[in-house]
Formats: structure tokens, C-alpha cells, sequence
């Protein structure tokens, strides 16, 4: 959340919430806005990170044991020193918790520890998260099934737009393309309130065709930009 901050001042809160004003407007959908710093701490990636530096430090003590285990003698000082199975044991399995330990703690900087997830896992977080807010704070929570959730994970540098079941079946997912392509824009330039605020523009003059407002309509859910 203080990440966010620095990057959102309440200017930029407060053009968010003016756009998705303007934009439900015209239209009878409910759009709400998300910004996180990360979608996912990825510690089971650290973890599997761990524990292979953990094995491939065993692999290679197996491929080479009698260089590894000369070099152990020469800096103890050992000479011709008969090593038993159960000095190897000790010694393959103390080397292995060290390189877990120290892989483990390389990690706790989160630079390297977020460098070393596979895009492809970064995605599917960011998506499955995205689906989470969604399904607690929009989805079968207006009248007529027409809410809307535009996330942007900014650790991650991937947005998603997540539509509820009206809107699902009359537009398809490739109509929002412009409404990312506009925040992504925005956002690489370092605007981040604008960037949402400009998905939030094209996504409301998609669901105005589709969903045009009502006399009646009234507002069902908050406008306001939700940080978490």
C-alpha cells in the first residue's frame, strides 16, 4: 500500500473516481477500479528455487566428490584424510542446507526474488487475482449483472478487465484491447492514475453501446479507486 501511495497522490485518486463517474454516466454498467502493488508474494517459487540450488549443489558434489572432497582436506589441512560414509553424508547434507539457506535468504530482497518467477506464473497470478476481487466485489452484485473490474497489479506490470455475466455474453474479451492498450500506454510513461483513468473512459463507451443507462438506473457500486 505505501508503494501505491508514492505513486498515487489524491489528485490521482480523485481522477479515477470522476472517471468512472462520467463513464457510468452514460451507461447502465458498474465499473470498479483495483490497483495492488503485487498479486502474489510467490513463495512457493521461492521455495522451489530453494530447494533446487539445494539439489544442484548435491549434484555436483555426486559428479566430482573426489575435487570437492580434496579441496575440503587442503583447507582443514587434513592429509590423506579416509573419509567414511557417514562424513560423506554429513558433509552432502550440510552443503545442501547451506545452499537452501543461502538461496532462501538471497530471496528475502525482493527484486531478485520477483526476477526469478517465470512470466507465464506471473500472469496467471495476476489473472487469478484479478478473478478473486472480482468475484467479492462485483460479480452478481448489480441488478442486471453488469459490473466490471479493471485491476492493475503494478509489480507485475500487467492489467486485467474482468466482466460480469451480461457483459461477457454481448462483448468479447478482444473489445477491451483499446481500454488496455490506453492504460498501458499511460502507465509505461509513468501516469498511473491516468492510465486508469483512460481504461476506464474506453470501457464506458463500450458498455453505453451495449448497456445504455436508464432513467431509473441508480448506483450500485462505489466509484471511488480501491487500493489494497
Amino acid at each position: 500500500m505505501a508503494k501505491i501511495s508514492r505513486q498515487l497522490d489524491d489528485a490521482g485518486r480523485k481522477l479515477v473516481s470522476e472517471s468512472v463517474a462520467r463513464a457510468e454516466a452514460g451507461t447502465a454498467g458498474e465499473i470498479v477500479t483495483i490497483i495492488t502493488e503485487q498479486s502474489d508474494d510467490y513463495a512457493d517459487i521461492a521455495l522451489a528455487w530453494s530447494v533446487a540450488a539445494a539439489m544442484a549443489a548435491l549434484a555436483v558434489l555426486s559428479v566430482f566428490p573426489d575435487y570437492y572432497l580434496g579441496l575440503i582436506d587442503r583447507l582443514t589441512g587434513s592429509w590423506e584424510n579416509a573419509w567414511t560414509p557417514r562424513e560423506v553424508l554429513v558433509l552432502a547434507g550440510s552443503v545442501a542446507a547451506l545452499k537452501f539457506i543461502a538461496m532462501t535468504v538471497l530471496q528475502l530482497w525482493k527484486p531478485l526474488r520477483f526476477a526469478l518467477v517465470p512470466r507465464r506464473i506471473k500472469a496467471l497470478r495476476t489473472r487469478s487475482r484479478a478473478v478473486t476481487f472480482f468475484k467479492v466485489g462485483a460479480e452478481r452484485r448489480t441488478h442486471g449483472r453488469t459490473g466490471i473490474l479493471i485491476y492493475l497489479s503494478t509489480r507485475e506490470r500487467r492489467a486485467e478487465i474482468v466482466a460480469d455475466e451480461a457483459i461477457a455474453s454481448k462483448v468479447a474479451d478482444e473489445v477491451w484491447g483499446e481500454a488496455m492498450a490506453a492504460m498501458l500506454a499511460q502507465i509505461r510513461a509513468g501516469h498511473l492514475a491516468e492510465g486508469m483513468a483512460a481504461a476506464v473512459e474506453r470501457v464506458g463507451a463500450v458498455l453505453a453501446e451495449h448497456f445504455p443507462r436508464a432513467e431509473d438506473d441508480v448506483n450500485e457500486l462505489p466509484d471511488r479507486l480501491i487500493e489494497v
